[in-house]
């Protein structure tokens, strides 16, 4: 039997939620940078109420691990613990990166992603992934914090597409990569596109009591000065 897995995330701008229901997904999808307290729990409720199901029902618990905004990571990770605590779920922790990965497979057929997510203060998030024939994916850039300049990942020669907002706030970065670059079109990720890599990392068992659940910041110190206006 599939497993009902609810994913969440508010690490970007993007606010989304997704329910995998037999071969169905209930998605609700929203731009929202300073809403997402208010949005994302009027979209579980939705998903599920469409579904037919009541949260303990699930298997499991998915959200955006990160990495993304500090703030938003925070929300989503406290959200979706309050979430599983409240219904004995256990969690998986999706990269956001990766989802992007998905993401562009599902729009373009993409198997070969860049994905980079511009982390402020001259900096990204950046990791490089290739799709298995199971429908997994394989990280093959190691996720990263660092300035887009030093961005050089050694990859094999072939169409690589590019995910995510570093390459629109750098647009010198594509150059650098020596690389045949395609534009998938996706800049943030989506709960849906969590759903598969949940259900993967579920199926190995990695599924975590809530209490054990942790973002993935990449950076060091996650408590930097805010310039203004951004997070």
């Amino acid at each position: 039997m599939a497993s009902k897995i609810l994913a969440v995330d508010t690490a970007t701008e993007n606010c989304s939620v997704a329910l995998k229901v037999g071969n169905d997904i209930i998605a609700r999808c929203e731009m929202a940078p300073r809403e997402h307290t208010t949005k994302i729990l009027p979209m579980v409720d939705s998903v599920l109420a469409e579904a037919g199901l009541k949260l303990n029902q699930l298997d499991a618990l998915a959200f955006g691990r990160g990495p993304g905004s500090f703030t938003g990571v925070r929300i989503g990770i406290g959200i979706a613990q309050g979430l599983a605590f409240g219904a004995d779920l256990p969690m998986v922790g999706v990269s956001t990166l990766a989802a992007m990965a998905e993401q562009a497979h599902r729009k373009q057929q993409a198997t070969h992603v860049l994905s980079t997510i511009d982390a402020r203060m001259n900096e990204i998030y950046a990791g490089g992934y290739v799709r298995l024939e199971n429908g997994d994916w394989e990280t093959v850039v190691e996720e990263a914090v660092l300035p887009p300049e030093m961005f050089k990942p050694e990859l094999a020669e072939g169409e690589w597409f590019v995910a995510g907002t570093g390459w629109q706030a750098y647009p010198d970065l594509q150059g650098q990569l020596h690389l045949s670059v395609s534009d998938s079109g996706v800049l943030y990720p989506e709960s849906q596109d969590m759903l598969i890599l949940a259900h993967h990392a579920f199926a190995r068992g990695e599924a975590v009591d809530a209490e054990h659940a942790s973002p993935v910041y990449l950076r060091d110190t996650v408590a930097w000065k805010k310039l203004p206006g951004r997070e």
